[in-house]
């Protein structure tokens, strides 16, 4: 299915990932290939949302008579799973050779990863079938985008719900008056009513700080759409009979906060829209490395889209053999190079012995010590995630328009995270010239991590 345009060896080798693969080289050798034949075919995709959203996306393809043709439907299909999880939709629109055409449709009905992409984009987040439509006549893009946040008049909690601690903040005009992280495990409970209690107790500690409560803003790692809960990887362990309550649980919380203002929205967004009011500046794409990986984008114009940025789902390594994610059982997808997930993986290359069963956050806070004592072996852990980055920066700007990339979350803490930019840095200048110019890599201290992103989630409702 794959070819050598699409596996492409890098100039710059992740120290412990040496099969590693970039998908923006593949991608960007491919169209170059395809087009030196002066008969490349084009190739129209377009996604649609339950709003009537439609997003347009072009690329090029070999003729059938040509022998890399046999990498056609790698590569659409690969381009297909980046544009539902950066983009988000029910209905993939495709104009292009019919029999590819139809091989996408058979990809989402019949193997499990097309199912698991068919099923999430279509019942679970915008509760329609989901379908592949082959067609010249593809609906003009069209697309809305709302101001974000930046609300920040009255007396306002803030929250931020991770896989491993679940954060609250008080603030009062634009100011942080308290904040408090609190570790939770929230994966395996199936008690909707402990989730809501545990959010609850959260919203309680930061109230006590506020003369009153005028408004709640909060992110959490999945997908919500009008403050229901779509997806979301933190409910996991709530079993089906009760996943309507899971649905409602903000629209629930934000009744017993006596409708006030309250809005949730993803936590990749909130990064990102953290970083923009930080920097003062737009076009900012947010990358948060945690428990999972989290993404969010703020426009040009300082506004976000309808877009989902849910990226731990999309794949930046065209290797064959590409670690799998274990939601989807996709490979080579983002949440294994750009989360705690990563860091647990490299641990064996990397030659660190440690308990099988620790938890991913204690590997974490094991190779951060580490790292701390001047041991190379974390080192090296660190430096392949920076590749990773590098690579997965190049391929998101096919995707994106940006000009600073926020990157922050636990895995970037200390010493470490500053050699994954480091790194991220020269495979820029090496491999993509033109993009290190006009790309400024962006981490908060820790102080604007903790405030910034408490007081861009307080920012969200307006009042």
């Amino acid at each position: 299915m794959t070819n050598n345009a699409l596996i492409q060896l890098p100039k710059i080798f992740p120290p412990l990932d040496p099969d590693f693969r970039p998908a923006a080289l593949g991608h960007r050798m491919f169209i170059k290939r395809a087009k030196a034949t002066k008969q490349a075919v084009p190739a129209r995709l377009a996604l649609e949302q339950a709003d009537g959203s439609v997003f347009h996306f072009n690329t090029f393809l070999f003729t059938e008579d040509k022998p890399e043709a046999a990498g056609n439907f790698f590569h659409i299909e690969r381009l297909v799973k980046f544009l539902l999880w950066s983009r988000g939709g029910f209905r993939v629109y495709f104009d292009g050779p019919a029999a590819l055409g139809a091989l996408l449709q058979k990809y989402f009905r019949e193997t499990a990863t097309g199912k698991f992409d068919a099923d999430t984009m279509g019942e679970k987040i915008y509760s329609k079938p989901f379908e592949v439509v082959l067609t010249k006549d593809i609906p003009a893009a069209r697309a809305s985008t709302t101001p974000l946040g930046r609300h920040l008049n009255g007396c306002r909690i803030g929250f931020d719900l991770g896989a491993s601690d679940r954060k609250a903040a008080a603030v009062m005009d634009g100011k942080v008056v308290f904040s408090e992280e609190t570790v939770w495990n929230p994966v395996p409970q199936s008690d909707p009513q402990w989730h809501f209690d545990q959010i609850m107790d959260s919203l309680k500690q930061a109230a006590k700080h506020l003369p009153r409560v005028d408004a709640i803003g909060g992110s959490s790692a999945g997908v919500y759409v009008n403050n229901r809960v779509r997806v979301a990887s933190l409910f996991r362990g709530v079993p089906a009979a009760s996943a309507q309550r899971v649905a409602d649980i903000f629209l629930e919380l934000k009744a017993a906060w006596k409708n006030i203002p309250f809005e949730v929205v993803n936590d990749g967004e909130v990064t990102a829209l953290a970083g923009s009011m930080a920097l003062e500046d737009n076009a900012v794409l947010g990358i948060a490395m945690g428990s999972s990986q989290a993404a969010g984008f703020v426009t040009p114009e300082g506004n976000i889209t309808s877009w989902l940025n849910e990226l731990a789902f999309a794949p930046i390594d065209y290797n064959p053999g590409a670690p799998k994610d274990e939601w989807s059982g996709d490979r080579g997808c983002g949440v294994q190079y750009f989360s705690q997930q990563a860091v647990g993986r490299l641990l064996k290359p990397a030659g660190i012995e440690c308990p099988a069963d620790e938890p991913l956050p204690e590997k974490l806070k094991r190779v951060q010590r580490l790292m701390e004592a001047g041991d190379a072996r974390a080192q090296k852990i660190y430096e392949t995630i920076g590749v990773y980055l590098g690579y997965g920066t190049a391929h998101c700007a096919n995707f994106y328009d940006f000009k600073h990339v926020l990157v922050l979350g636990r895995v970037t803490t200390g010493h470490g995270g500053e050699i994954i930019v480091q790194r991220a840095q020269e495979v820029l200048r090496a491999e993509f010239p033109a993009l290190a110019k006009k790309t400024r890599f962006d981490m908060p201290d820790e102080k604007e991590k903790r405030h910034g992103q408490a007081i861009a989630a307080a920012s969200l409702p307006a009042i």
